[in-house]
């Protein structure tokens, strides 16, 4: 059983014993631990959601019920979506939110992600603070007149939709006039309710769903990666679509697959909707260390500039903030769109891809091919109690100190000459090294990520 309590939020697996997994004691203490510092803020009220897990329900019961003894209000907008939560916040004027989704993991696990009142991940300060609340479990909860109320929105999808609409540059009579037709999976989570939904209000001519009821029961591992999604592949190609659609649980990752059933590239989602985003308004852009050198090319090409921050979604809203980014999120398909929230949003990258494609009248191949051709290998190597992770990337740097070598999260060594990189990293959410690399052909980035696991074998082996 796992529990990894980070600044980020607390995501583990569900049952077992209190601290060792995401147990109910876990959860309410947690739950508190967070509404004590909305309190300490002045907020009075929270919005919380969730994808479709089948833990979803009875988490989501303890955590509100929690805030409620603690004297907060508590708007739920039950199944939902985490770039939905996020715009619900500022909305509701609350002082947080907690959406409770595990994104890509598996089945068994589930986590409380959490919201400031602006509706973005908390800083890193504040999630220590959060911690620090959890381990002292300083709480005072409400006398029984001064308790929280309760109460559910099931309309929030809607008006996230309405949004995404309405938004300049999502061009609704171009897509309407292509008459696309569409494969989606939503992974038996909430994207098959919201997904659907935005794609019918975009004028899409055909929509097949594949998993489309919010179960929880995900039909393969719901993390959207080219392995993971061949049903959907085959369907496309079948069936003559013009566009495969891949969602997460929580639908704040986006994958795509061209018409002719090969996958657009989970990296180059963010390149596609950046290039589009420029055409149309000249700025910056951001992603983080892991993530593809194409957005910088496709960035300079455009006028404008590229900056790497450091991976988690919190760091590269700080970075587009401070850039003026007009387009950025990761390279694992995640899109932020800042004129519309500062958050990962799958359904707002669905309307600018579209957007795209229609107003270039390309196929999704054509447009992929477009693009400078990167290939990234992704790997990871399993942490055991004594490893010393620290121990092994210094080791890494030694070896590489000819490179060029950021370290601002974990170690990442461009080879600028071969124009290949890699970066290697201790995982937030799992217990594990990443170790991402890039070059210009498929069979570099694997040798690349193959050296580079080698030395780090021979680190652990010694």
């Amino acid at each position: 059983m796992t529990l990894i309590k980070s600044i980020s939020g607390i995501r583990g697996t569900i049952g077992g014993a209190p601290g060792d997994a995401l147990t109910p004691v876990d959860v309410v203490k947690y739950a508190a631990a967070f509404g004590t510092w909305i309190k300490a803020r002045k907020g009075k009220k929270v919005v919380i959601g969730r994808d479709a897990r089948i833990s979803g329900e009875m988490v989501s019961s303890l955590v509100s019920s929690t805030l409620q003894g603690l004297g907060l209000d508590v708007v739920d907008l039950g199944l939902s979506t985490t770039p939905t939560v996020e715009i619900a916040v500022p909305r509701e004027k609350a002082g947080g939110g907690i959406i409770l989704t595990a994104s890509h993991n598996p089945i068994q696990w589930n986590a409380l992600k959490l919201l400031n009142e602006k509706g973005e991940f908390i800083s890193s300060a504040d999630g220590q603070e959060v911690l620090d609340l959890a381990a002292k479990e300083s709480f005072s909860f409400a006398e029984v007149l001064a308790l929280g109320s309760y109460v559910r929105r099931d309309d929030y999808i809607r008006k996230h939709i309405d949004l995404i609409l309405k938004h300049k540059l999502v061009d609704v009579k171009a897509i309407r006039k292509a008459k696309f037709s569409v494969v989606v999976d939503a992974v038996n989570s909430t994207g098959g309710i919201a997904v659907p939904a935005l794609l019918k209000a975009l004028g899409a001519s055909k929509v097949k769903v594949l998993y489309g009821e919010p179960t929880g029961k995900f039909p393969h591992n719901p993390e959207p990666l080219p392995e993971n999604i061949k049903v959907i592949c085959q369907e496309v190609k079948r069936g003559k679509y013009d566009l495969g659609i891949v969602v997460d649980p929580d639908v704040d990752r986006l994958a795509l697959v061209q018409e002719d059933g090969k996958p657009f590239g989970e990296e180059y989602t963010l390149v596609a909707v950046a290039d589009y985003v420029l055409s149309r308004k000249k700025g910056n852009t951001v992603s983080n260390l892991s993530s593809s050198r194409a957005l910088r090319d496709v960035t300079e090409k455009a006028g404008g500039k590229y900056t790497a921050a450091a991976v988690g979604e919190v760091n590269v809203v700080t970075a587009m903030k401070e850039t003026k980014a007009v387009i950025g999120g990761e390279g694992n398909g995640g899109i932020i769109v800042p004129d519309l929230h500062y958050g990962r949003d799958a359904l707002i990258g669905i309307a600018l891809f579209l957007s795209h494609l229609a107003r270039t009248g390309k196929k999704a191949s054509e447009l992929r091919a477009s693009y400078p051709p990167y290939f990234i290998s992704k790997n990871k190597i399993e942490l055991t109690p004594e490893i010393n992770v620290d121990r092994v990337l210094d080791a890494i740097k030694t070896k590489y100190a000819a490179e060029r070598i950021n370290t601002s999260d974990g170690v990442k060594i461009d080879f600028e000459k071969e124009k290949e990189w890699v970066h290697l990293r201790k995982s937030n959410t799992e217990p594990i090294i990443r170790i991402y690399a890039e070059s210009q052909s498929e069979a570099k980035a694997a040798a690349l990520a193959n050296r580079l696991m080698a030395d780090i074998k021979q680190v652990t082996s010694a």
